[in-house]
């Protein structure tokens, strides 16, 4: 029975492991997803639903456990090394050993904020439209003598490149901004802003849950330090998943604020208790055992954007949304997001003259369409799951 269970899980990862640009297309996957059936869901920048693939991936490994408790981690180990860190390293364009796994974004923000050897006087810049992730860590290091800087993003959710660069001063230690701005769609202009801080030896972190999986990330591309994603969004994976990438050369900054014997090299019940065990890569990050029935979900999301192609998602969900963008205004919206190439992602806000956008989204969810209110405004992100059947339910349920 043991290898039964073990060989059906190996028969599905074989399946996840041969990635090709453009092996699935939109069409197909969308099968994937059994909420496409029942409603036009534009909410993947709050909770993506999960796909039949990802519920088997997750299944496969609680069947596993099930039948075969601890006798199979020899195995799951291996797989989670030689495969699963490397398919999410390939998404953001990583090394493998650059790659921690993390429960959400927030763990991965905090690691940095608590990891950093801080003195008093030093200070942080923060776009002040940041989620509230990106803000409460940075606030709690008042109390070290670490101070805030704000910088004040435009009336249309922009925040400029050239508002950071004035907002740095010489006690700056690290600015810290979303790759794309969860109330606006902005997206960062990623290699100016890491050439801003590189030229002023500033660290950069990356809040990157609303642009990985989406607009994409590649790290190879351009200069940033660390970066956090949860796997619930635009990943399309389960819950308490995600990933936290540190720079190799950027890891000596990181002194680990908590460690276990998943931190370590030497076997996990090894008392022979010495600190220099510790990983010398971002594996040092993973305290204990971490949550492998998501991480297994999280594998097989990533592999089917992976399959699709990251290129085709960004141009797909940038479609959407200009499509998007189009049909409100013709029905006199006022949108809120820039629409700006370069500045453009998979999220789009927007605000009916005169009605609360509550009372619109609660119109949108009765006819089946699901959005999300931020700031005063309606808020659609599509993902590769949706196409123009959804954008058409979303503008004739829309009241003009």
């Amino acid at each position: 029975m043991r290898l039964t269970a073990w060989g059906a899980m190996f028969l599905y990862i074989r399946d996840c492991s041969d990635i090709g640009d453009n092996l699935l297309d939109f069409a197909e996957a969308r099968k994937d997803f059994p909420i496409t059936l029942r409603r036009s869901y534009l909410n993947a920048a709050s909770l993506a639903p999960m796909s039949n693939r990802v519920i088997g991936a997750v299944n496969s490994l609680l069947c596993d456990l099930q039948l075969n408790g601890r006798n199979n981690s020899p195995h799951r180990n291996a797989y989670a090394e030689n495969h699963l860190r490397p398919n999410l390293a390939a998404l953001i364009g990583a090394h493998p050993s650059e790659i921690a796994f993390i429960k959400n974004t927030t763990e991965g923000l905090n690691i940095v904020a608590n990891s950093l050897p801080w003195k008093a006087g030093d200070n942080v810049v923060l776009a002040n439209i940041e989620y509230p992730s990106n803000a409460y860590c940075w606030l709690n290091l008042r109390a070290r003598g670490v101070d805030v800087r704000w910088v004040d993003a435009r009336q249309d959710g922009r925040v400029p490149v050239e508002r950071i660069a004035d907002a740095i001063d010489r006690s700056t230690r690290l600015v810290s901004i979303s790759a794309v701005q969860f109330s606006s769609g902005f997206a960062q202009d990623l290699e100016r802003t890491g050439e801003l801080c590189l030229g002023r030896g500033i660290l950069l972190n990356y809040d990157g849950i609303q642009a990985v999986g989406s607009t994409g990330v590649d790290v190879s591309r351009y200069h940033l330090d660390f970066l956090s994603a949860g796997g619930h969004k635009w990943l399309a994976g389960p819950m308490g998943t995600g990933l936290f990438y540190c720079r190799a050369s950027s890891l000596h900054h990181l002194t680990p604020h908590a460690i276990g014997p998943g931190s370590m090299r030497n076997e996990e019940t090894d008392i022979e208790y010495d600190l220099d065990y510790m990983h010398r890569d971002a594996r040092r990050f993973e305290e204990a055992l971490p949550n492998y029935p998501g991480l297994w979900g999280l594998d097989a999301a990533v592999t089917t954007l992976r399959q699709i192609g990251l290129r085709h998602v960004a141009e797909h969900t940038l479609a959407l949304t200009r499509v998007a963008a189009d049909k409100v205004q013709a029905i006199g919206y006022k949108v809120h997001s820039s629409l700006k190439d370069g500045e453009r992602s998979g999220i789009l806000c927007f605000r009916h003259p005169t009605l609360p956008s509550e009372d619109v989204s609660r119109r949108l969810a009765d006819a089946g369409v699901d959005v999300t209110v931020r700031q005063g405004n309606i808020r659609i992100s599509p993902h590769f799951y949706n196409n123009l059947d959804d954008i058409d339910a979303l503008t004739a349920a829309l009241p003009a």
